[in-house]
């Protein structure tokens, strides 16, 4: 099988979708980021941004099936990314803080595992508060949050 880098995959993608679009690659410190830029940006990214989510998912296991040595692929659309992380990060921080100030254990709703990356990343070296999460293949997980000892 031919190997394609993840913008020539995404592209073909979105080529075999039926779906006219620019893709445009950015070099992130976290790892590559495809930008989508469509006229059908909103069918893209769909109900809470569960398209997105599907698509980049489904671009990192065909890139892992490719035997690629990619890092992971971020995906993109109308800078749907960025703002649902500031929300979803804020949304977050309330939560940690109570549980910072109150003590105790929060289980968080259950989130993919790019929603977990960041709630992970944000916090790794915050003394106040350690997060986990259950081990195991599956895609949607929650996050315990409990105060530091």
């Amino acid at each position: 099988m031919s190997h394609y880098s993840p913008k020539e995959l995404l592209e073909r993608m979105l080529s075999n979708l039926g779906i006219s679009a620019e893709v445009q690659e950015e070099m992130r410190p976290s790892g590559p980021t495809l930008h989508i830029l469509s006229d059908e940006a909103s069918f893209l990214i769909g109900d809470e941004g569960q398209v997105l989510e599907d698509l980049q998912y489904l671009l990192n296991r065909m890139l892992m099936n490719d035997e690629m040595d990619q890092p992971r692929v971020s995906i993109d659309i109308a800078g749907h990314r960025l703002s649902f992380q500031r929300k979803f990060l804020e949304d977050i921080k309330v939560i940690v803080d109570r549980v910072k100030e109150e003590g105790g254990e929060v289980t968080l709703d259950p989130m993919n595992s790019y929603e977990r990356m960041l709630v992970h990343n944000t916090y790794k070296d915050d003394p106040g508060v350690v997060t986990s999460s259950p081990e195991g293949p599956e895609r949607i997980k929650q996050i315990i949050v409990r105060k530091a000892s």
